[in-house]
């Protein structure tokens, strides 16, 4: 892990709240020189502490509104057989999510859909034919009560 001075800690707080604020109100919020301030930023790029910018898109208004859990149990945990899943479920745009788990499950996927009849579609199209999956189960979220994009640091 790369070490963080108060500075590196203050500069990342404030970028995960606004990853667009300009340098120079970076640098005063912080109490750094600008020059001292981007160069700090670039070194947290180029160490991979910040892996990227995006945007934050909001699901509703994109007709998205419903956030579905889905369990996947797999035919075995040969390593062929996991590497095959991924390859396939990382091709499913509907997918926001894949986590490999441990416990009574394989994997957990998090997708984003209109509704019930979208998540059909998925599951028709997308879900069913993912390789070697012997079980899936779903659960749609009734309302979401934490939903965080920043780490503490």
């Amino acid at each position: 892990m790369t070490f963080l001075d108060p500075h590196d800690r203050a500069i990342l707080v404030l970028l995960q709240r606004d990853g667009r604020v300009p340098n120079a109100r970076l640098a005063e919020d912080v109490g750094l020189s600008p020059s001292a301030c981007l160069r700090r930023v670039q070194r947290l790029e180029s160490s991979g502490v910040i892996a990227r910018y995006v945007a934050l898109l909001d699901p509703t208004r994109l007709g998205r509104a419903s956030t579905v859990f889905i369990e996947v149990t797999l035919d075995s945990q040969r390593e062929e057989v996991l590497a095959a899943f991924e390859k396939a479920v990382a091709g499913c745009r509907d997918i926001q999510e894949c986590h490999l788990m441990a416990g009574d499950f394989d994997y957990l996927l998090r997708a984003a859909v209109e509704g019930p009849q979208d998540y059909e579609r998925l599951h028709k199209q997308d879900l069913s034919r993912l390789p070697h999956v012997v079980r899936i189960k779903s659960s749609f979220a009734l309302r979401t009560v934490v939903k965080r994009t920043d780490y503490p640091v």
